[in-house]
């Protein structure tokens, strides 16, 4: 799943070989418009969750990933990527920002500010369909699993990739979506410079406890601080910046060179 893009401002998202949407960029200086058509046919890249499994303890973020690991038509490429939970959104994000008209859409990319709003991938479904309603019972009850949010940094805003109803569901009873948020982390320079900082508080703490050597608790205190060394390391892909500060490839159709200035 990738965007492409081509002359005179235009746009296409593609899922596999299927066009899902159409934009064009409209207007000059820093306030452009970009209009938006979506085509039926996209395809979340998680499989559908039971109610059963709604109401389980799961780490949703680790289970998301797993599945766009294994799935077709998901974003994932080369390159470092996060999941993260996200329960808080500035004001406007899903309300005026929030894209409900189908297949059309606007977004106004404000001085300075860009668009940062959420985009459906497929129609809204009517907050009193049967689906959307078991959904509100879910939300009601605090068991709704999160919708699973694309970070796009060109667009300035969010994809929805999964939950679809599900966003639906928690905005009929009054609630702001929590949420799974994917986007492209930094380089690797980055990551080496977070595992540097990581290391060096490390060693400073290791240093202050061989100075305990006589301590009969610091072998146990020395064994814990190791454990959480590697399990600090290990957990870097989701604790480095916000992909905000790394922008979503957005790249020319196939057959040519780059994108257009």
């Amino acid at each position: 799943m990738r965007f492409e893009t081509a002359d005179r401002g235009r746009l296409l998202l593609r899922q596999e070989d299927r066009p899902v949407l159409l934009g064009r960029s409209v207007g000059e200086g820093c306030c452009p418009e970009l209009y938006l058509h979506r085509l039926d046919g996209y395809r979340s890249p998680l499989p559908p969750l039971s109610s059963s499994a709604m109401r389980s303890s799961v780490n949703w973020p680790h289970r998301y990933a797993s599945w766009l690991e294994e799935a077709d038509g998901a974003p994932l490429r080369d390159g470092r990527w996060e999941l993260a939970l996200r329960t808080g959104f500035p004001p406007g994000i899903w309300t005026e920002d929030f894209v409900r008209d189908w297949p059309g859409g606007r977004l106004a990319l404000s001085c300075g500010g860009g668009w940062h709003g959420v985009l459906p991938l497929r129609r809204l479904s009517s907050p009193d369909a049967a689906r959307v309603k078991a959904y509100r019972k879910h939300a009601r009850d605090g068991t709704l699993a999160p919708v699973l949010l694309w970070w796009v940094s060109f667009l300035d805003g969010w994809v929805i990739l999964d939950g679809h109803d599900r966003a639906v569901a928690a905005l009929a009873e009054d609630r702001t979506p929590e949420c799974v948020e994917l986007g492209r982390v930094p380089d690797e320079a980055d990551w080496r410079r977070a595992a540097e900082e990581v290391t060096e508080a490390h060693a400073h703490r290791m240093q202050g406890l061989a100075a305990r050597a006589d301590d009969p608790g610091a072998e146990r205190q020395r064994a814990t601080m190791e454990r959480a060394y590697g399990d600090t390391i290990a957990s870097l892909p989701y604790g480095v910046p916000p992909p905000a500060s790394c922008p979503s490839p957005a790249e020319p159709p196939p057959g040519t060179s780059s994108p257009p200035g």
